[in-house]
């Protein structure tokens, strides 16, 4: 069969291609670049502890080397610390502050954009199921009912053949414009001037967020976010219009600012890098076509008061990927799975956009939702601190409770301590193998996760609970299931009863709870999540042209 075409080899594409790869799915990368990233430290990206541990699954090295997790997060008003958050470095849950502060979350990962792509370069070139072709620039996407054609620019104009085409090619993307597909949202929603310097400043390892600092110039706000070996991001919130950033008036920025944060003296700082970012809301009105998809920037714009767009790019890519690889290797698959990408997906960051659009007048200088946010300026800075920090409703992973692939309401369901829909927790698991692991080193697999709850397994061996009580009826279930699962056992679930049974999704979303075990349950539900009966053959949903071209190409991926 055909590989995945994937247009463009930012973070989200490369990511696209490697989650494919560990599903045996091949793909071909269009990269329209030269294949090198430009280092830029000033341009980072901040990913949330689940998507972080997506890149690692993925074989991205740089992580650990190139990428920094915080220790804590400070929100200062004028001259006074308003709030501290202890981070957790272990990706579980922090022990409450000895300042009284609420037990933190896990602690996000901060790291150089370019040095992200380069990891996953990295790791692309260690996979054999991966084609990476650069200075390929796509001009035209050609549909029929049994795949895709791309043409590329070049002396030759090659013509690629695939199963179906995904659109990385960011917020300029070119797939989505030969689809014809609308781009609508806002412009210029926030703008900041931002600098990459080593210095030390008083927070050492600590990421920042000051409103309103007391020096003339400074502006309405200022984030500060380690990087490794001493290195901070800074950014200035600018004004929504003027101002224009120059060399002198950034630098007097950074020494007045430095100087703020240290007592009134500028300390030794080495200036790496600088650029000014804009921010745009805008949101795709189709994220699926056919056989062509939108994901990452090509598919939405987000990025103010918290919101991280990359990150919401990978999520993207976790939700994909798994049907994409399911719909590839059993070609009768319902074409209910893979509309449920845009379902899910695009609802979740409208939700987000939404969110952010409202927070907006209220975080920079008034507006009527004021009265929604109790606690005044704290509780103002508390929303925007937990958008930084993936918690509320800035940043919060995203659930799919009214998915398509929802499982319908049976006797046997029972509520737990995660939604139906959401992330489920990563737990400590039993593995097949007896090895024991957190529930995240399971997914990406594509196959469903079948928990069964068990206190006091940890106690005893392996070989004297697998085949008691009721794990043989349930080994049996799991082998009948309609998609292939895994069968993993934990000593307990945060809110779920002893012997209770955990449907959870290749992305690590949870389907649905039963109280014990309920075979005929499980299975209806296992086929809700694979989107139904497969259908006998999948039909175009919408007017396509052409078909494959006499020299069209598909990689050599074995």
């Amino acid at each position: 069969m055909d590989p995945v075409i994937i247009v463009g080899a930012g973070p989200v594409g490369l990511a696209l291609s490697l989650a494919l790869a560990a599903q045996d799915v091949p793909s071909v990368v269009l990269d329209e670049g030269p294949g090198k990233e430009e280092p830029r430290p000033a341009r980072t990206a901040v990913l949330r502890a689940d998507m972080a541990a997506l890149v690692e699954r993925l074989g991205c090295a740089t992580l650990r080397d190139e990428g920094v997790r915080w220790a804590g997060w400070r929100s200062l008003r004028r001259r006074q610390q308003t709030r501290h958050v202890r981070l957790d470095l272990g990706l579980g849950v922090a022990d409450d502050g000895a300042d009284g502060e609420p037990a933190g979350p896990a602690a996000p990962l901060h790291i150089p954009q370019h040095a992200l792509a380069r990891g996953l370069r990295d790791a692309i070139a260690r996979q054999d199921l991966v084609t990476l072709v650069t200075e390929s620039r796509v001009d035209t996407v050609e549909q029929d009912e049994h795949g895709v054609s791309a043409h590329t620019r070049g002396p030759d104009g090659t013509w690629w053949r695939g199963s179906h085409l995904v659109g990385c090619d960011g917020a300029r993307s070119t797939v989505r414009k030969l689809l014809g597909v609308r781009f609508p949202g806002r412009t210029a929603v926030e703008r900041h001037a931002v600098a990459a310097l080593r210095t030390e400043l008083p927070w050492a390892g600590e990421a920042l967020l000051h409103r309103q600092p007391a020096w003339r110039g400074a502006g309405d706000e200022i984030t500060a976010r380690p990087l490794p070996d001493g290195v901070w991001r800074i950014d200035w919130l600018l004004p929504p219009r003027g101002e224009l950033v120059t060399p002198d008036a950034l630098v007097s920025r950074i020494r007045d600012t430095l100087a703020g944060w240290c007592e009134g003296a500028t300390p030794p700082y080495d200036l790496i890098d600088t650029g000014v970012h804009t921010v745009h809301h805008r949101l795709a009105r189709r994220w699926r076509v056919d056989r062509v998809f939108l994901a990452g920037d090509a598919a939405h714009l987000l990025g103010a008061v918290g919101t991280q767009g990359l990150d919401e790019g990978l999520r993207d890519v976790d939700n994909l990927a798994w049907k994409l690889a399911h719909a590839w290797h059993h070609r009768d698959a319902s074409p209910a799975l893979l509309d449920s990408y845009q379902s899910e997906r695009r609802s979740a960051v409208a939700s987000r956009l939404r969110a952010a659009d409202q927070s907006l007048p209220v975080l920079r200088g008034g507006g009527g939702l004021r009265t929604y946010l109790r606690g005044g300026g704290r509780g103002h800075e508390a929303l925007l601190s937990d958008g930084h920090l993936g918690r509320g409703p800035l940043g919060a992973p995203p659930a799919y409770p009214h998915s398509p692939l929802a499982p319908e309401p049976s006797e046997g369901r029972i509520p737990v301590g995660t939604p139906d829909g959401a992330p489920a927790e990563d737990v400590r698991v039993t593995a097949p193998d007896g090895t024991t692991v957190r529930l995240r080193d399971r997914l990406g697999r594509g196959r469903l996760l079948v928990l069964l709850v068990a206190p006091g397994t940890g106690v005893w061996d392996r070989r004297h609970w697998v085949s008691a009580g009721v794990m043989p009826r349930l080994a049996e279930a799991v082998d009948a299931l309609p998609a292939p699962a895994e069968l993993l056992v934990t000593e307990a679930y945060p809110g779920a009863p002893a012997h209770a049974v955990l449907l959870v999704r290749p992305d690590g979303h949870l389907a649905a709870a039963f109280a014990g075990v309920r075979p005929e349950e499980l299975h209806a539900a296992a086929d809700a999540v694979r989107g139904g009966a497969p259908a006998e053959e999948e039909t175009p949903h919408a007017d396509t042209s052409g078909g494959a071209r006499s020299g069209d190409r598909t990689a050599d991926v074995n």
